[in-house]
């Protein structure tokens, strides 16, 4: 089922299976999301949790038990249940239970605010700890964003604005693992200008942004800032080898497993830990010109 919330500059659909984001337009009805054209990229906005990107094998370690979790976890595809709503905010929330108890062995509540301000939306990501045990976890988001977002330009017109920071880009395998290694990210006057062959090794990972993104092109008027000033780890993809018309922008809270490596759920140091009893809650933001 889908559920719209807008105010006077922005319109928004999510849809609660995996309380994904599906368009998001202006008041003059210009599409920013990709709208998941199946010959590059059938998603559009997938969540992410309980685990960030890849395990290898799909296979994780748990006080000496084996346990299986696909990419991003099962987010991407469960059904969530909307337990507020207003014009302009809706809240989806994903419940522990006997299924995704096999996979992930916790007791949690996770939710999903997303709410309007201004020209800005808002994804509030709330992760309650319902266990007597300290949980262990990623997340993040996935959205496509369109590019170009205005008639007459091309991707190559964009780039990626970055704020002044040392930034490093984490080194993957072919196969998408990390390898431990991290190097500077070497851009010029903040700009990293944007073309299809930079995705050609599929995502380019970053730490050390400060904060923000921005994308945007100095032939148009449209742009889009990625706002996750909690979330160390940023990513930017869209489908490798290909002229796919979309980046998408992803912030995440930690990293996928290491070259062939069965990542101990307790020992992988970048993971979120949460206390029984506690709650965890982040917010990653879109501003949308």
């Amino acid at each position: 089922m889908l559920y719209t919330i807008r105010n006077s500059l922005l319109q928004v659909t999510a849809s609660a299976a995996g309380a994904e984001l599906m368009s998001i337009q202006t008041a003059d009805g210009t599409e920013y999301l990709w709208q998941g054209d199946p010959k590059y990229w059938s998603d559009r906005a997938p969540n992410i949790f309980p685990y960030v990107a890849r395990l290898t094998k799909e296979q994780y370690t748990y006080q000496g038990k084996t346990y299986h979790l696909p990419i991003h976890g099962f987010a991407p595809t469960a059904p969530f249940t909307v337990t507020a709503a207003a014009e302009d905010s809706v809240t989806f929330t994903l419940e522990s239970n006997p299924e995704y108890y096999e996979m992930y062995p916790f007791l949690f509540r996770f939710s999903i605010r997303y709410y309007l301000e201004g020209q800005t939306l808002h994804a509030e990501l709330t992760v309650e700890n319902k266990d007597e045990k300290t949980m262990y976890f990623g997340l993040g988001g996935h959205p496509g964003i369109n590019v170009p977002l205005e008639e007459g330009l091309s991707f190559e017109d964009y780039y990626l604005e970055f704020p002044d920071a040392p930034i490093r880009r984490v080194e993957f395998t072919p196969a998408c693992f990390i390898t431990g290694r991290e190097d500077p990210f070497e851009i010029e006057n903040h700009r990293y200008p944007l073309h299809h062959t930079m995705f050609n090794d599929d995502a380019i990972v970053l730490k050390g942004i400060a904060g923000w993104t921005r994308l945007a092109s100095d032939k148009g008027n449209r742009a889009v800032t990625l706002i996750a000033p909690d979330l160390p780890v940023y990513g930017f993809w869209h489908m490798p080898r290909t002229d796919a018309p979309y980046i998408c922008l992803e912030p995440w809270s930690s990293l996928p497993a290491h070259q062939d490596v069965i990542e101990d759920l307790q020992t992988q140091e970048d993971l979120i830990s949460l206390e029984a009893g506690k709650a965890y809650r982040t917010t990653w933001s879109l501003k949308i010109e």
